[in-house]
């Protein structure tokens, strides 16, 4: 049961369906909260309790490799074991059709060797890293344009938590939840083009920015590892 788990302080990993992403909370052995997105990592060998629940409609979580579907219903937690016995990656799905962008709505589960998973998961708690001088006009055209107003960057004055936890978002297997690759280019396409990269997903489209504001932007986002 949930109760035995968490009193021999095993890692539990909470996962909130929102339209269109997955919001990702490691609660590790001492409680620490620590947030992500659109990415779910594990140490190899270790079962590790998912807590599922939806922000707003019913979604369901998928990873076909690794478990059965379990459906994600607001109000309400559903808690899936989920243990992988290799390293490497494997992909997930919403499997309930949720409006708008449904079929855009994946993951990526990384399983790694528990020496790695640690080292990752004290990595993914701290602060953003400060921005290079490189990347400060970068940085201050997100705290400028209203992505702080949604987006969070711990460390910074970026504090928004209506869309996903960008700390460590340069270091992510993807972006917009699966969607794109993750590179420079990925996030310009992204903040220029969301819309028809993922209709009606909720992100405002942002039109305002010059391409070299967009590759400054970009750069700093990529450098958030």
């Amino acid at each position: 049961g949930t109760t035995a788990a968490r009193s021999q302080g095993a890692l539990r990993i909470e996962v909130v369906g929102e339209r269109w992403w997955w919001r990702v909370t490691y609660v590790d052995e001492a409680g620490r909260r620590i947030e992500s997105a659109n990415e779910i990592r594990l140490p190899v060998g270790r079962p590790v309790e998912l807590e599922l629940t939806s922000a707003d409609v019913i979604h369901s979580f998928w990873v076909p490799r690794l478990a059965g579907k379990l459906d994600m219903i607001p109000g309400h937690t559903n808690t899936l074991t989920l243990q992988a016995t290799n390293a490497g990656i494997s992909r997930g799905q919403c499997a309930e059709y949720c409006g708008g962008p449904h079929a855009f709505m994946s993951f990526y589960v990384i399983a790694m060797p528990e020496d790695q998973f640690s080292s990752w998961l004290a990595g993914e708690a701290g602060d953003a890293s400060a921005a290079k001088p490189d990347q400060a006009a970068g940085q201050a055209l997100f705290l400028s344009s209203g992505c702080a107003a949604c987006h969070r960057v711990r460390g910074t004055d970026a504090r928004g938590t209506i869309g996903p936890d960008l700390t460590h978002v340069g270091s992510r297997h993807s972006l917009a939840a699966a969607t794109l690759e993750n590179d420079v280019a990925a996030f310009v396409r992204w903040i220029r083009d969301g819309q028809h990269v993922k209709p009606e997903n909720l992100m405002p489209p942002f039109e305002i920015f010059t391409d070299d504001e967009l590759r400054q932007l970009a750069a700093y986002l990529d450098q958030l590892r």
